[in-house]
């Protein structure tokens, strides 16, 4: 894996991060990842005019990620309903890249290194540490299984997308389609929240719009990295938002402590530098 390749992903994970935290402060996360998921409808219509349309065969995954992120939508604002950015964050990104590891094994057929795994296995236990006080203090019933759910979800379309856009002949154009298929999940916020959105003031807009803007940079990142990577190897590497996040959360949000920040930031760097010499 190249030194441009790592930066990009360390990149997106940077801006996904920064989204997360904007749906978390927001007052009501429902309605802000409806307008997430609409701030990227609005390029995307623009993109979708003007590049070529990805091929026939990656439509039925395009279609197969835009149902799985809405469950994913739907998991992660219940979780931010019931449990902290600092702690529902590391639990659903932390399981995520043994399981797309596991996924991309059985469906793409990538067998990844043992160095590659102990990587990822570093990379887990400094998600874990970035927020092991509040952890150790209990995560309520339903927080945890939003959160699980969420980790599970994103686990899913990362392998699906995987493979969608190595299918697709044109990462541009399988990322747009992509993102203006989010069209569905705005409209279906839209309709639940529709006697709320006239009364939604300025900033709510303007955050959730930007918002989904970012998310979609972000995904667009992955999606060209995922070309040139190992599915598992490109989502270990994009788990280390949740570094990101817990800066975010500690500088921001006053939650946590930043002895144990720095020290989660060294083992996610050395899990990054065992994954990138390693594939």
């Amino acid at each position: 894996m190249t030194l441009p390749v790592i930066a990009i992903i360390l990149s997106a994970a940077l801006l996904h991060a920064v989204w997360n935290a904007i749906v978390k402060t927001a007052a009501d996360r429902t309605t802000t990842l409806g307008l997430v998921a609409f701030g990227q409808v609005i390029p995307s219509a623009v993109m979708i005019a003007v590049l070529p349309l990805p091929s026939a065969e990656s439509f039925p995954y395009i279609l197969m990620s835009t149902v799985v992120h809405f469950g994913y939508y739907y998991m992660l604002g219940r979780a931010y309903q019931h449990g902290d950015f600092s702690v529902v964050y590391p639990i659903a990104r932390g399981i995520v890249p043994a399981l797309v590891g596991i996924w991309a094994m059985i469906l793409a057929g990538e067998v990844l290194p043992l160095q590659a795994w102990a990587g990822i296995a570093v990379i887990a236990c400094g998600i874990q540490l970035s927020s092991w006080k509040a952890l150790r203090s209990g995560v309520g019933r339903a927080a945890l299984v939003y959160a699980v759910g969420t980790g599970f979800c994103i686990s899913i379309y990362s392998v699906v997308d995987g493979l969608g856009v190595r299918l697709s002949g044109s990462t541009l154009g399988y990322w747009a389609w992509g993102a203006f298929l989010h069209i569905f999940i705005a409209g279906f916020v839209a309709i639940r929240r529709r006697q709320s959105l006239a009364a939604l003031p300025a900033r709510t807009w303007a955050l959730g719009i930007a918002g989904g803007l970012v998310s979609m940079a972000a995904y667009g990142l992955v999606l060209y990295a995922k070309n040139f990577a190992p599915l598992g190897a490109v989502s270990a590497l994009r788990e280390t938002s949740v570094i990101f996040a817990a800066l975010i959360g500690f500088v921001f949000l006053k939650e946590g402590y930043w002895m144990r920040r720095l020290g989660s930031a060294v083992l996610m760097a050395a899990g990054v530098a065992l994954i990138g010499t390693a594939v």
